[in-house]
């Protein structure tokens, strides 16, 4: 990286504790603690109604030993709460909210925590869901849209500079299912130069993301872009992600980060997962991806503290 960008979280982490550990899921996890997310804020629903939940959920995972915590702002977006008849100004201080509630469990974790010398405090990552998940269809998984790149940036840009003046640590492009939308969050990442992130793909499969583009091409692309400081895959199947690493891996000397579901497959049109749920291996599918090149690992959907702390104990 160079000099220009003066805060890269990720590498500072790295180069002293290697992989980097991710939280897991937070929308599923809020779901255990009785929260209803049967809405199209999915997540975002719970800032309205129970806030404290979130920073719960993310107090658990710090204790569970994440180096990092994801924010509650996937689904949190300027339009998507002005269909609730939330206006814009109001809307960008819960998208802030989210921030300082990952930001306050973090700290209150850190205060009291009696082993931190032997772990890097943990940092805060601004989440920034696909346009599909605001569509609340299950396009985050397809990506043909049919929107122009202005429509894109005019629908992330709110999300993306709230998030940054909140003071978030880096910002998580994340389920990104097309390359014109990465390309979209890239330079808009552009008007936020001391800000980096890292970008997550959704798949189609081991080889290509979720609109068919191969991941060799979105991976050439972002190639000499310093501001996106590591590039992989998340919410995807356990049984894609291997392969997908071995891709990024022959392509990029950026660390790649991988955080997959649990095994179970998401059907959009009910709202239900099925399938089987492989997460009680998943310290074990760890050791398969650090050694296929991932550094950064954590768990997406139907993931909780207790695989994250799996993680933990394997690899510190």
């Amino acid at each position: 990286m160079s000099n220009q960008l003066k805060r890269n979280p990720i590498d500072a982490i790295l180069q002293k504790h290697s992989p980097l550990i991710l939280d897991g899921a937070l929308a599923t996890e809020l779901e255990t603690h009785g929260c209803d997310l049967n809405d199209p804020l999915w997540s975002a629903r719970v800032l309205l109604e129970k806030p404290e939940a979130i920073e719960k959920v993310h107090a658990d995972y710090f204790r569970a030993g994440a180096d990092c915590a994801i924010t509650a702002s996937y689904q949190a977006t300027v339009d998507g709460f002005r269909k609730r008849g939330i206006e814009k100004p109001e809307a960008l201080e819960l998208i802030k909210k989210t921030v300082t509630l990952a930001k306050q469990a973090r700290d209150d974790f850190w205060k009291d925590d009696k082993g931190n010398s032997n772990r890097p405090k943990p940092i805060v990552a601004g989440s920034v869901g696909p346009y599909g998940a605001y569509l609340a269809d299950g396009s985050e998984y397809v990506g043909n849209y049919g929107v122009s790149d202005q429509h894109l940036a005019d629908f992330h840009f709110p999300r993306i500079q709230a998030l940054v003046e909140a003071g978030a640590d880096l910002l998580a492009f994340e389920t990104i299912p097309s390359l014109q939308e990465a390309k979209v969050l890239a330079s808009l990442l552009k008007e936020f130069p001391d800000t980096c992130a890292w970008l997550s793909f959704s798949l189609k499969d081991g080889e290509t993301i979720s609109d068919g583009t191969g991941i060799e091409e979105c991976t050439r692309v972002f190639n000499d872009d310093e501001q996106i400081a590591a590039i992989g895959v998340n919410c995807a199947p356990i049984i894609s992600a291997k392969e997908a690493i071995i891709v990024l891996s022959r392509n990029t000397d950026k660390p790649i980060i991988v955080y997959p579901n649990s095994g179970e497959t998401y059907n959009a049109e009910t709202k239900t997962w099925h399938g089987e749920e492989a997460c009680s291996a998943f310290d074990e599918q760890s050791g398969i991806w650090y050694e296929a090149g991932a550094r950064i690992i954590g768990g997406c959907c139907r993931t909780d503290p207790g695989h994250i702390e799996a993680l933990v104990k394997r690899w510190r």
